[in-house]
Order: C-alpha cells, then sequence, then structure tokens
C-alpha cells in the first residue's frame, strides 16, 4: 500500500536531526535515496552504508552548501547525471536564528533567508524540472510551527518559515496538473541539536507544558509524517501545513 520500493528519494540535511530520520525510515522502506549534505563526513558514509547493506537499498551522497548558489547549481547537474527517475524530494536544511526584532540586522535577515527559502526554492526549481519526467510525485518541505506560534525572539526564523509554508500552497496548485504534489510539515519542538543549541533549557521546559502530550518530538515522529506524505497513503493530500507538534496550545 506504501507502494515505495525501488522509488527514488532526494533529502537534503541528511547529516543529522530529523533529515537523518527521513533517511533512515525512507531507506527502511525501500525507498533508494539521493543524501545532500554540506561536507563529507565519514560518521555519515558509514550510516549509509549500514542502511543500504541492512535494506537493500542505494544510497547517492551528493555534497554542497546551501549558502552557495554554485554548489546548488552542480548538486542539480550531478543529481541529473545520475540518470534516476526522482520520485520524491524532501527539503530539511535549515538554519535557526534567534534574536529581537530591533536587534535584528539586515544581513542576517538576509543570510538567514538566503539558506531557509531562497536556496530551498532554487533547490527545489532544478529537483522538480527533473521530477516532471515520472509524471508524478511528493514534494514535502519541512517547515514549522514557529511561523504560527510568533514568539519573541523569533520573527527571523519565522518569517522564513511562513514563507515556505506560503509557497508551498502555490507550488501545489502549480504543479498540481502534473500529478505532483507539494505539502510541508510544521514540526513543534523536537529533540535535535539544532533545537538543543538554539533553544534554552528553561524555554524548552516551560513550553512542554502547553503541549498535550507533555514532551517534545522524537525526529522519527516527524520521519514518519514524511513517509506517508511520501507514500500513495497521502494521494489526496496536497498543498497542505500538517503541524506536528504533540498538540501544542
Amino acid at each position: 500500500m506504501f507502494n515505495l520500493k525501488n522509488k527514488t528519494a532526494v533529502i537534503t540535511g541528511c547529516n543529522k536531526g530529523i533529515g537523518k530520520s527521513i533517511l533512515k525510515k525512507f531507506s527502511e522502506a525501500g525507498i533508494n535515496c539521493i543524501a545532500c549534505i554540506r561536507k563529507e563526513n565519514e560518521e555519515f558514509s558509514n550510516f549509509c552504508k549500514s542502511l543500504e547493506e541492512k535494506n537493500k537499498v542505494v544510497i547517492n551522497k551528493i555534497y554542497f552548501d546551501f549558502q552557495n548558489k554554485d554548489e546548488i547549481k552542480d548538486s542539480i547537474t550531478k543529481i541529473n547525471s545520475l540518470g534516476k527517475e526522482i520520485n520524491i524530494l524532501v527539503n530539511v536544511a535549515g538554519v535557526v536564528q534567534n534574536s529581537l526584532f530591533h536587534m535584528t540586522s539586515e544581513k542576517n535577515l538576509k543570510d538567514l533567508f538566503e539558506v531557509n527559502f531562497f536556496s530551498q526554492i532554487h533547490f527545489t526549481q532544478g529537483i522538480t524540472k527533473l521530477m516532471l519526467r515520472s509524471g508524478n510525485g511528493s514534494v514535502i518541505f519541512i517547515s514549522s510551527t514557529a511561523h504560527m506560534r510568533n514568539d519573541r525572539g523569533r520573527f527571523a526564523y519565522a518569517s522564513t518559515k511562513a514563507a515556505i509554508s506560503s509557497t508551498t500552497k502555490t507550488l501545489a496548485r502549480e504543479l498540481g496538473l502534473k500529478k505532483i504534489r507539494v505539502n510541508a510539515i510544521c514540526p513543534g519542538l523536537t529533540d535535535t541539536d539544532l533545537m538543543k543549541n538554539n533553544t534554552d533549557k528553561s524555554i524548552i521546559d516551560e513550553e512542554i507544558k502547553k503541549i498535550s502530550l507533555n514532551r517534545i518530538a522524537e525526529p522519527n515522529e516527524i520521519a514518519n509524517v514524511a513517509l506517508f506524505l511520501a507514500s500513495d497513503l497521502s494521494s489526496y493530500i496536497t498543498g497542505q501545513n500538517i503541524n506536528v507538534d504533540g498538540g501544542s496550545q
């Protein structure tokens, strides 16, 4: 019913956290993956090798920096040269920056948008052109509930995620004619290094009190939703921003 064996997914930000969990979950479902990370990493290479051996899949590794437009362009060329039919794209790569509105410089704002929005759009434009060849597919953005919660100090980060969530709806309308679905997952607090390194423990403890399930998410719980959106089980779902936040109030 999942219909995913031998499909090919492009996944960015695979080195850790949510991206790494999605790579693991997808490979377990029989999906061949093109894993995109910034730099070559022996630990990550060994991780990919173990997934390949255990799940009988192929994982191609592509290295590029989302802050470098030339590298993004080259990565699309490299992915195209693999000669694979691309069925799924999961945009995970992103950065977090916290600062109050009056303390946020124009440079910091532009840098954040460059990674979290413009580079993702550039990459998505290139990969979806390759996806058109298959006549169907699923694009999944990792957004955030931050753009709906409007917490202090998150104006810049939340703005980038709001842009992604809005793009999701527009792109779903445009690509729906080509049978490509586009959705965004909006995680709440998730147990990743990125979250812990950018959020004080006191804030995390306070936020947990507002969550119906009384805990933060595990990365694999976000990966489960990505797998659902990649599969035929979500064949009539597109243009949606799906909150995965444990019932946060």
